[in-house]
């Protein structure tokens, strides 16, 4: 049952390198039935973010309108990164399915593990430097959507 959607998830990332982006697909998958696929275009779109994963989730929240994707399941020619797990989550896939994994893709050059090593060191510790600036007026910003009665939660 889900061999046919790993199968198109790789057949997408292969497809993608004809078409010059990275060797990475992915499938929404709700009901037994594709309802989102796409494919890496960090290189074509020059947009960091628009891994096969971010894609996938982008289009089936269109599709389905809402950005609540529980009940999907999503499958990966390779394990989602770090940038795309937190996707993942947000978007509340119930579960991923994925071929190649890190050390694959590592092999390939896309290497996540710089990333890994600093989302467990306390920010002060990490390469990026992170400055907190405080500001009373982030406070009221967060007063007023606490406050908010017709907030969407997500």
């Amino acid at each position: 049952m889900h061999d046919p959607f790993m199968k198109r998830a790789i057949e997408i990332a292969g497809k993608n390198i004809d078409a010059g982006g990275g060797p990475f697909g992915a499938v929404i998958v709700k009901d037994g039935k594709i309802i989102a696929e796409a494919s890496n275009k960090v290189t074509v779109l020059n947009d960091p973010t628009a891994h096969a994963e971010v894609m996938a989730i982008r289009k089936a929240g269109g599709q389905l309108g809402d950005f609540d994707l529980s009940g999907c399941t999503l499958y990966a020619s390779c394990e989602p990164c770090p940038m795309c797990l937190g996707a993942i989550y947000w978007a509340r896939l119930s579960a991923v399915y994925y071929a190649s994994d890190r050390q694959d893709a590592e092999a390939g050059g896309f290497d996540d593990s710089l990333i890994y090593e600093e989302l467990s060191r306390p920010i002060g510790e990490r390469k990026l430097k992170m400055i907190r600036m405080k500001d009373p007026s982030a406070d009221l910003v967060f007063r007023r959507w606490n406050e908010k009665s017709d907030k969407t939660r997500y």
